[in-house]
């Protein structure tokens, strides 16, 4: 079988593009193509327009099979193909876009996926919420990035302490230390004093040493989703009087200035407190990547919602415990054994890409103070409770094996690129009347 694969953003392009709307389809891409080389011959194209057909045509013209994956959301997958089409999407609302605007079919994703006839998706709540539309016998898989072997692997090699000792990272990029940084120049406009950094400045090499309990969150500030600032400000009050507790962000974005002056501001404004918060911008190389996870006691993620959450699934496999919800893809792998649950509750809201804003769907809001209450509570465990801490970090191992491992999304795609060839295979019998 040749098994295409087309993501709008790759490799040529994902310094520019990075933090912006889709990015993080491309590291989806790259974390199936080795399973998807366990299954047949795979080409990456960047013009599917051009190539898509003019490839499945030659397979066909050979006895072949042929299928095109397009890590992409309903709205900007290809439906004109020959080629059978599957759409590869992350989605974290409680109903998918049912209507259509600015003149575009596919802004209504039952266009799509009733044209293309299947679907890959990344947890059971998008599984459900698609079926609700689609009706129930509509083939879709929940297939997470299989990110478990890569971060379990290194794992292994990691020390499991609650508190970590003195670990030093290197950074190119930007390291802002509330603990050494002048945040008067973040303060309400009236009050402001002294010189804000320049961050338009040449990248630099900075060191990072970590220590005590820390607190590890990775995402993009422009993602509205994240809800960064009731993670600040909850640890900052969860944390008021507590040194040793450090809350390391690191931000994902082309361009970051914008989002650093916004949490930077944040950071002032939840003063005073003896904690540390750390914001990163910039490269960290795969072995300081490694030392940052090593350094992490926890991994925490305060979202509306999540297609999947690739960083919280890296931590967790690396036997790194959670604070996070219980909703959305999150609750395929999160439980009270692996993490300290942020309880929550739904609003209403409107789909991220209508232009309109018009409310049609839910997403699902942290609770502060059980924000607040997980703070502590993980701390408290960190501190007195290392057995339970080493308790939840193998159930996190173990969790995410089941959720992301390789194994698991090797078999679930073996039986999707089965069941479509079955389909196919009954549409011709059909079509040629026997």
């Amino acid at each position: 079988m040749l098994i295409i694969i087309h993501s709008e953003t790759n490799k040529s392009n994902i310094q520019q593009n990075l933090g912006r709307p889709e990015y993080s389809y491309y590291f989806v891409l790259k974390e199936f193509r080795p399973v998807l080389e366990r299954l047949g011959q795979v080409i990456e194209v960047s013009n599917p327009d051009e190539l898509v057909d003019r490839l499945y045509f030659d397979c066909l013209s050979r006895g072949e099979d042929c299928v095109f994956l397009s890590f992409s959301p309903p709205h900007r997958t290809p439906v004109h193909y020959a080629c059978p089409t599957i759409p590869v999407f992350a989605w974290e609302f409680s109903t998918i876009p049912t209507e259509s605007w600015q003149g575009e079919p596919r802004h209504d994703w039952r266009t799509v996926l009733g044209s293309c006839g299947t679907a890959i998706t990344h947890s059971s709540f998008t599984v459900n919420a698609v079926r609700d539309v689609m009706g129930p016998d509509y083939p879709i898989s929940a297939i997470a990035a299989p990110v478990w072997d890569r971060f379990a692997a290194r794992g292994e090699l990691l020390d499991k302490r609650p508190v970590v000792g003195p670990i030093r990272l290197n950074l190119r990029g930007l390291l802002i230390d509330s603990r050494t940084t002048d945040l008067r120049p973040y303060g309400p406009e009236r009050l402001r004093e002294g010189t804000p950094i320049a961050f338009d400045q040449p990248p630099r090499d900075c060191e990072l040493v970590l220590e005590g309990v820390v607190y590890t969150s990775v995402f993009n500030p422009y993602d509205g989703r994240k809800n960064w600032k009731d993670m600040i400000s909850a640890f900052c009050t969860a944390f008021r009087d507590t040194p040793d507790a450090t809350l390391v962000l690191k931000l994902t974005h082309h361009d970051i200035a914008n989002a650093l002056n916004d949490m930077l501001h944040h950071v002032y404004k939840n003063q005073s407190y003896q904690c540390r918060i750390v914001l990163i911008h910039g490269f960290l190389s795969d072995i300081d990547y490694e030392r940052l996870v090593e350094a992490t006691s926890y991994v925490v993620n305060c979202s509306y919602g999540e297609g999947q959450c690739l960083p919280l699934m890296e931590f967790m496999s690396c036997g790194k415990p959670a604070i996070a919800p219980l909703n959305t893809a999150m609750a395929d792998y999160i439980d009270r054994d692996n993490a300290f649950i942020v309880e929550g509750t739904d609003e209403l809201t409107s789909w991220p890409h209508d232009p309109r804003a018009a409310y049609r769907t839910l997403r699902y809001v942290t609770d502060w103070d059980s924000l607040c209450t997980a703070f502590s509570a993980s701390h408290d465990v960190a501190r007195q409770d290392v057995e339970r801490y080493q308790r939840m970090s193998a159930h996190a191992v173990g969790s995410l094996q089941g959720f992301c491992s390789q194994a698991v999304a090797e078999q679930r795609l073996k039986a999707v690129f089965e069941q479509l060839l079955q389909r196919r295979e009954a549409n011709c019998a059909q079509a040629s009347g026997i």
